[in-house]
């Protein structure tokens, strides 16, 4: 009996001994695998700041990097063709990943893809409930159901399926053939303005509107607020409508936007009357022989529906690190000549004021001023990235075709315009007069002539215009710019 109780002791003192130990350890293991940053306690009492794991941002694949900089917007001189005086100004923008080349057909038909297999799973959803799966938080809280993405369309469908199937297709009249309904390529995605929810006269708290305390408080003030909204009507139309109404929550600056996605090919016929285009009209968009060419004949509303659509696809594959990533966007007038000037801020994408070496080859696809489309080796558009890139390492920075950024096109430019991070953003409403759906156009295309392909240029089209010579491409804000490293001179 002794013997036990003297084992129990000397086991008692053994744990009492190492207790410390054991609660450090803890202790250590606690701070440093749960929190990831340095101890509360550290620094004797004295205010050290709060740890944290960085995010190192991933290179977006097809992108490259645009570091920060400064750079002088506009011609310095009159144009020599129209004698237009463009507005000149220093400005500063942070840095970017941008696209390195346009957007060709083959990854908008992706988009296009993923749009007609969504609306399948949505009918077929309705016969068959495993075409939807519950989303659920970490916590395993139901949020709803989602697509079930991971179950594949039926290869061999029964006759119910068969007839949803069929319905998203059309048949021509005139030859017989099956083909995509184009008409019901609807991507419906959902924009919050933060810009609009951040003004101080949109607080929710009247008191918040106005840092005056000289200015008595109105507790009933109403402030009223405008958001783009939008449905499809029983006929199958899509209506677009902004509404003007009073602000009563944070989800007033959700605005929703449906777009019909699918290229206008008839635009080669449309924008080149008494020419025998049709070729290009059936052929363009849909023959893989052209895949890597840029696609065209898509809108300044249906090349923001891609950046959004590019943006989720993106984020269901990142997990947490997507509370860092920014989203995909069109560039704004200001960043894309900033990119398209390259390091030298030159003139031209390339690194003199000729656009041919000495032996004769052209450094873009455009048309020479005598009107020989065939001069520089193509007739219309050409694949991208086959000339060479800009110091920058992006491609058809000039010509191919022109591209869409995200500023409104104006007569006073960037004198309207910040000096830092210049944009000028206004997404115009259906009722609204067309002169305010002008978006700036940069890098001039495979029709234009020498003048309207400098890095400089402004050109305009309206929103809602597709035209066989104006594609894009996206630019992604970095989630974190000063991991860029830069050399004070």
């Amino acid at each position: 009996m002794e013997r036990n109780v003297n084992r129990r002791k000397q086991k008692g003192m053994t744990a009492k001994r190492f207790l410390p130990f054991y609660l450090f350890t803890f202790l250590l293991f606690l701070f440093s695998g749960c929190f990831g940053g340095k101890l509360a306690s550290s620094g004797g009492g004295e205010v050290t700041g709060a740890g944290g794991r960085a995010f190192s941002e991933p290179t977006p694949y097809g992108m490259t990097l645009i570091k920060r900089g400064h750079l002088k917007m506009g011609m310095e001189t009159n144009d020599s063709l129209w004698g237009r005086k463009t507005p000149l100004r220093d400005i500063s923008v942070d840095g970017f990943w941008m696209d390195e080349t346009e957007v060709t057909n083959s990854k908008y038909r992706q988009f296009v893809n993923y749009v007609r297999d969504s609306i399948l799973r949505e009918r077929l959803a309705e016969v068959d409930e495993t075409y939807r799966t519950m989303k659920t938080d970490k916590e395993g809280n139901e949020l709803g159901s989602v697509l079930n993405w991971k179950k594949p369309l039926p290869r061999k469908p029964s006759e119910e399926e068969q007839e949803i199937i069929d319905g998203i297709y059309a048949t021509n009249p005139v030859t017989g053939e099956k083909m995509l309904d184009c008409r019901q390529m609807n991507y419906r995605y959902e924009v919050y303005d933060y810009t609009s929810a951040a003004l101080r006269r949109n607080r929710l708290d009247p008191e918040e509107r106005n840092l005056n305390t000289d200015i008595a408080v109105n507790p009933n003030e109403v402030v009223w607020i405008s958001k783009d909204t939008a449905y499809i009507d029983d006929e199958g139309k899509i209506v677009r409508e902004t509404i003007n109404r009073q602000l009563s929550g944070p989800w007033d600056f959700l605005n929703t936007y449906i777009v019909n996605i699918y290229p206008d090919t008839t635009c080669w016929v449309n924008d080149f009357p008494n020419a025998d285009n049709e070729m290009y009209m059936r052929y363009y968009f849909s023959n893989p022989a052209y895949n890597e060419y840029p696609v065209v004949g898509v809108t300044w509303e249906q090349a923001n529906a891609f950046c959004h659509w590019r943006t989720e696809y993106l984020l269901k594959g990142l997990g947490a690190a997507a509370r860092f990533v920014q989203r995909y966007r069109l560039p704004t007038e200001a960043e894309w000549e900033f990119a398209a000037r390259g390091k030298d801020q030159n003139e031209f994408p390339w690194d003199n004021e000729d656009v041919a070496s000495g032996k004769g080859c052209f450094y873009a696809n455009f048309k020479p001023d005598d009107g020989n489309y065939t001069k520089d080796g193509n007739l219309i558009t050409s694949r991208v990235g086959i000339y060479s890139s800009n110091s920058n390492g992006l491609y058809d920075m000039a010509g191919n075709v022109a591209e869409w950024t995200s500023t409104i096109y104006t007569e006073a430019g960037v004198d309207a315009m910040n000096d830092i991070n210049p944009q000028l953003r206004y997404n115009a409403a259906k009722e609204d007069p067309y002169r305010l759906k002008k978006k700036s156009v940069r890098g001039g295309s495979w029709k234009d002539p020498e003048s309207y392909i400098r890095s400089a240029w402004r050109s305009s089209e309206y929103q809602n215009q597709p035209r066989s010579y104006i594609g894009f491409r996206c630019v992604r804000s970095l989630a974190n710019s000063t991991s860029e490293k830069t050399k004070l001179k």
